[in-house]
């Protein structure tokens, strides 16, 4: 329900802020609508706070789907139409309002795509930024570059490239060591991002981790009672018209919808120094 934006904006100004924090810490996005008994995962809402598009499996196979602002609610959702592989996953809507990112699964694996934001049939291939290996989870930060996970060196590590996908390459820093960064959102445009992080056990956990002193740094675990490794977060996502806060897939205690649910709760303060893109210039 979009009722949770100002639940989580008035924390704010209540008197008793650690109290409100632990009744207000987060809430669930679409309650059967967005959020059903199926799998959700990867939510992007648009600046003018009309759309959400999102992944889901609900009709046997993951796909993107989207639903319209009706009534201060989000409406029944419906599948976009887009042909790219088999499945669709990871949407990420610009904040221009442009392009609608994505990753599609095809014969070789999974791939990058950017289409029109208001014409999803006409997808295109990343081609600069794909390989032969796997690229998940395309985002923009507010400069206009782009950060996505791919295991294209034998791990999943955090790359980074220009918009239109050109001048791929895998950032640098203690944030890759790991070999386990399978999503990525990026905030801001001094280098911020929220990834996803698999852990030994194979459970997810969410992680925010930045650039300082030209490297991206490991970070710490999001500041979220069930992002403690115990259960699964993953798939961190934008909403553009409130742009402190955050969304992301998990499996909550309570509310809890089905499988994985999209939450929505705060985003986390920029710790970024820009200095990870002082020599990238964003493209188209």
């Amino acid at each position: 329900m979009r009722v949770i934006p100002t639940l989580l904006a008035l924390l704010a100004s209540v008197a008793c802020a650690p109290c409100a924090l632990a009744l207000n810490e987060y809430g669930i996005e679409g309650m059967g609508r967005v959020s059903t008994k199926a799998n959700e995962a990867g939510a992007s809402v648009s600046a003018d706070a009309l759309r959400i598009v999102f992944a889901s499996d609900r009709d046997g196979r993951w796909r993107l789907w989207q639903a319209q602002l009706e009534d201060k609610r989000w409406g029944q959702p419906q599948p976009l139409p887009v042909e790219a592989g088999s499945a669709q996953r990871d949407p990420f809507l610009s904040a221009d309002g442009r392009w609608l990112y994505f990753a599609a699964q095809g014969r070789r694996g999974w791939d990058l795509y950017r289409a029109p934001a208001d014409a999803p049939a006409q997808a295109q291939a990343l081609t600069a930024a794909n390989s032969s290996a796997d690229e998940r989870s395309p985002s923009l930060d507010e400069a206009g570059r782009l950060l996505f996970a791919s295991n294209r060196s034998g791990a999943w590590q955090l790359w980074q490239a220009n918009a239109d996908g050109s001048d791929a390459r895998a950032v640098s820093g203690p944030a890759n060591a790991s070999g386990q960064i399978h999503a990525v959102l990026a905030l801001g445009q001094r280098g911020d991002a929220v990834v996803t992080q698999v852990l030994a056990d194979g459970r997810s956990r969410l992680q925010h981790i930045w650039c300082a002193g030209g490297q991206w740094q490991q970070g710490e675990p999001l500041p979220l009672s069930f992002n403690d490794g115990q259960g699964q977060t993953q798939a961190a996502g934008r909403d553009h018209s409130m742009p402190a806060e955050l969304l992301l897939a998990g499996s909550a205690a309570s509310p809890r919808a089905g499988g994985l649910d999209i939450y929505r709760t705060r985003a986390p303060h920029s710790r970024g120094d820009g200095s990870c893109h002082s020599n990238t210039p964003p493209a188209p």
